[in-house]
């Protein structure tokens, strides 16, 4: 589990977490009427920063939240809340709510003020020297995944049964094709060419991933967007579940099936190293 750090920001104000308080009626804590975005920071940079901040304004403009901030002021509150925990190696959690009602009603009231909570934690390396494993399950949540919001349930299920058998995620799917992981998404390399399933309300659409495929295509791999079937993403040379805080994590074996020899492959070796450059 990440370790939050010591200073939150809450409604513009940046104080210790433990003093951090929202009401019980804010509609984030009573539906899971709410967005988020994670930024992950490395040397005190935010990666990807004009990309997540882009995501969370689509996403808000999506449920009809207005947006609290303008790009500017994201980008200040941000860098604000790295500098006040340290600078460093962290990663940065912004989740918005459509605010505290008078009560609780799946009606909203308009114009409401929205909640803006922001933390920053802990944000460890990775060894993907032997790989990972995942487990496949059957996708369960709603129509409207490409929304990054707060209500996290069938996610959280599907990673609470990845874990129980000791893997990093669970691969969605839906009617024998492949969405994309609970916490990640979804790469395969055939035959050094990338493929990951096409944009759409069933995925989100990942800034990590968009990333990653922008630096294989610049350094010479064919990428392509293709609906996956099950059976094509275990036969895959490679697979990568790909996120923010996860990096790029080659899989080495899903459900019973071993992916390619079994190791990291030569692909993702090259990628990755592009990556983390």
């Amino acid at each position: 589990m990440a370790q939050p750090l010591a200073i939150v920001g809450l409604n513009g104000k940046f104080l210790p977490l433990a003093e951090a308080h929202i009401s019980p009626l804010d509609r984030g804590f009573l539906f899971g009427d709410a967005i988020y975005e994670v930024v992950p920071v490395h040397d005190g940079e935010p990666a990807l920063l004009a990309a997540h901040i882009t995501r969370l304004d689509r996403s808000l403009r999506a449920i009809n939240i207005r947006n609290p901030h303008n790009d500017n002021e994201w980008r200040s509150l941000i860098t604000e809340l790295i500098e006040r925990n340290g600078g460093g190696t962290m990663a940065i959690y912004v989740q918005v709510s459509r605010g505290t009602d008078a009560g609780r009603n799946h009606v909203y009231t308009e114009n409401l003020r929205p909640t803006v909570f922001a933390m920053a934690t802990e944000l460890g390396g990775h060894d993907y020297t032997a790989g990972v494993t995942a487990i496949t399950l059957p996708d369960e949540r709603w129509a409207r995944c490409d929304i990054k919001s707060t209500a996290l349930l069938p996610n959280i299920l599907a990673r609470q049964k990845a874990a129980a058998v000791g893997a990093v995620d669970a691969i969605l799917v839906d009617h024998d094709y492949v969405t994309e992981g609970a916490v990640s998404s979804v790469i395969i390399v055939e035959h050094e060419t990338l493929v990951r399933t096409p944009h759409g309300t069933e995925v989100l659409p990942g800034t990590t991933t968009d990333h990653v495929i922008a630096i294989a295509g610049d350094a010479g791999y064919a990428c392509q967007d293709q609906r996956l079937t099950v059976a094509r993403l275990l036969a895959a040379d490679e697979v990568w579940l790909t996120g923010a805080t996860k990096g790029i994590a080659p899989v080495v074996r899903i459900d019973e099936q071993i992916i390619g020899d079994g190791l990291p492959g030569p692909v993702w070796a090259a990628v990755n190293r592009l990556y983390e450059a």
